[in-house]
């Protein structure tokens, strides 16, 4: 395979501290979820890479399969623990299709396939609990 693009995060402190990225001057106060302070946890940011991993490669296989609708994606992410330091995320991934003809049934099909497509589905599978649903306005 062929590299598109590479990023490095940098996390100083942990989920109480500071990150930053080497290719952008994003930096964000990383707070524990829960804790009432001003910043983002980890849980957060990965809802959102996930939602807009996911919601570009349903946009690749509208383009293959030649369809026509306007998406949402939302992604929830659960963060559970078990016994001791067992600690493990869940996510449901919900999209909504509008201006589209495309039954309820055909739109379920395009958002497994890009289930089958997004590199964070691939990689979180077998691995996280996860949900996948849709609806057609």
């Amino acid at each position: 395979m062929k590299t598109l693009y590479s990023t490095k995060g940098t996390v100083t402190g942990g989920r109480t501290g500071n990150a930053s990225l080497q290719d952008s001057d994003l930096t964000i106060n990383m707070v524990a979820p829960g804790s009432g302070k001003d910043g983002n946890n980890p849980e957060q940011l990965f809802a959102m890479g996930y939602a807009a991993c996911f919601d570009g490669a349903l946009a690749a296989v509208k383009g293959e399969e030649k369809a026509k609708f306007d998406s949402t994606t939302e992604v929830s992410v659960d963060l559970m623990k078990g016994e001791g330091l067992d600690f493990q995320l869940a996510v449901k991934i919900h999209v909504v299709a509008e201006n589209t003809e495309l039954s309820a049934d055909e739109f379920q099909k395009l958002v497994e396939k890009a289930n089958k497509v997004c590199p964070y589905s691939k990689a979180t599978h077998g691995n996280i609990d996860s949900e996948v649903t849709s609806e057609v306005k």
